[in-house]
């Protein structure tokens, strides 16, 4: 029955989209303002629940309890700030479609280059979480080893890829996000009612470790909220769809709605981790929320929500690669190449990016290099942020009053400084507080030195 749920769900999906794939794709804008806040929240919505929002937080939840909320709860507070602080000059400005137009527009071509394969390290460490959520899911279900589980979820995302990524066209987005939603909730509420007997009990959880935001540490936890709120300001996804709304007010309702579904959302797979370490406290973490789908739930119910879940992760990781792939295709390939009109070139080179970005993506999925999903999540998010962040600022706030000079110091140096310190400061402490000081320091002394040629040049004429 299992796997009739579950077919029974891809088929549904895929219905959909075959339906629907005439019209645009709802989490491909074009920079259009022509989405509701419905739409907007949609995207908004199905960009950030995906594997590390339900698998990665009901993982780290079975350790450390309601300190896994921070990917939701900041990504929520990061949406908010995106729509109510940063969107209005962004949206004013038609010829502003990606981050990287932002940048380039006022610091040149090399500096939206330069922001574009940087932010690609952050998204590459994305796509490995959204690897770990998938092996995850198919271990729970089937009996293989994780390389085997590997390997075909790396089969998965290629092909999805380059069959055109059906699942994802027109109204199927929105339906699997719909499904999504609706199975992460029934699965919190579930596994809540079920812990109504312990869930107080501080012998089974600890108050200070299970009900604490700041359980590993105020340092660590605000670090993964800030690495959440700096990276949904600083991700393309995010920006196309605020951008897509047909209306100021729709993009800040739309991310409204966001907020406030995100975090519970965040919450129901906090409660589904909690309550797998109560019952089953020997497993291997990242199984927690598979695994509660497939024991606790009725067989063909739980092959829906597993096949849900799958297609998101499937859809997200995919769609990670595929941006790139696409990136650079752009931005390295066809400047060596110089222009091209061959459509059949490009679609080939990018598709052997892909190939290659998913292949080493599992390799160091096989390396072990730690699989704890929302470590590589809020690692993601921190360095985009560390990137880009303050120069967006700039960008947007203070306009012909830095030299690009500083710009690509910050850039290079906060995105070396948050790597590099991830392996040797110590774990208490979170390496983006340190690049993200870096990048306002080297742009504070940018405004200064910027100030003072500016006196210079006005006392000379």
């Amino acid at each position: 029955m299992i796997y009739l749920g579950a077919g029974l769900i891809i088929a549904l999906i895929i219905i959909i989209g075959v339906l629907s794939g005439k019209k645009a794709n709802n989490n491909s804008f074009s920079g259009k303002h022509v989405a509701s806040s419905g739409l907007v929240s949609g995207a908004l919505i199905g960009t950030l629940v995906g594997g590390a929002s339900t698998i990665g937080t009901a993982q780290l939840s079975f350790t450390y309890g309601l300190s896994a909320w921070w990917f939701t709860l900041g990504g929520a507070i990061g949406v908010l700030l995106l729509s109510f602080g940063f969107l209005k000059p962004m949206y004013n400005d038609d010829t502003i479609t990606t981050l990287p137009d932002i940048i380039t527009k006022e610091y040149g071509k090399n500096s939206g280059i330069l922001v574009a394969v940087l932010s690609s390290i952050g998204t590459f460490l994305s796509f490995i979480a959204q690897i770990l959520s998938g092996t995850a899911l198919l271990m729970a279900v089937f009996p293989i080893n994780f390389q085997i589980s590997v390997l075909i979820i790396l089969i998965l995302m290629i092909l999805y890829v380059f069959f055109g990524g059906v699942l994802a066209l027109g109204k199927a987005g929105l339906a699997k996000t719909i499904i999504l939603s609706i199975s992460v909730l029934a699965c919190g509420c579930l596994s809540c009612y079920y812990l109504k007997d312990t869930i107080t009990d501080s012998s089974v959880f600890p108050t200070n470790q299970y009900y604490n935001l700041f359980a590993r540490g105020i340092v660590v936890d605000a670090g993964a909220g800030l690495s959440l709120i700096v990276g949904v300001i600083t991700t393309q996804s995010y920006i196309s769809a605020v951008l897509s709304a047909k209306s100021l007010s729709k993009a800040k309702i739309g991310s409204i709605i966001t907020a406030i579904i995100v975090p519970i959302i965040g919450i129901a797979s906090i409660f589904v981790g909690m309550y797998m370490k109560a019952n089953y406290p020997d497993i291997n973490t990242k199984l927690a929320f598979p695994l509660f789908i497939v024991n606790e739930l009725p067989s063909f119910v739980a092959g829906i929500i597993l096949a849900a879940l799958l297609i998101a992760v499937i859809g997200t990781g995919s769609g990670l690669a595929m941006g790139m792939a696409s990136m650079l295709y752009k931005n390295i390939y066809k400047t060596i190449r110089k222009e091209t009109k061959n459509e059949r070139e490009a679609v080939i080179v990018q598709r052997i990016m892909l190939v290659i970005i998913a292949l080493i993506g599992g390799l160091l999925c096989i390396a072990n290099l730690g699989d704890l999903i929302l470590n590589w999540s809020f690692l993601s998010m921190g360095l985009r942020g560390a990137v880009a962040f303050f120069p967006l600022v700039t960008a947007l706030f203070f306009k012909g009053k830095i030299s690009k000079l500083f710009i690509y110091i910050s850039m290079v140096g906060s995105v070396l400084i948050t790597i590099i310190g991830k392996f040797v400061l110590p774990k208490n402490i979170d390496p983006l507080f340190i690049g993200l000081g870096f990048s306002l320091i080297v742009l504070i002394i940018g405004l200064v030195v910027s100030s003072i040629n500016k006196r210079k040049v006005s006392n000379e004429n």
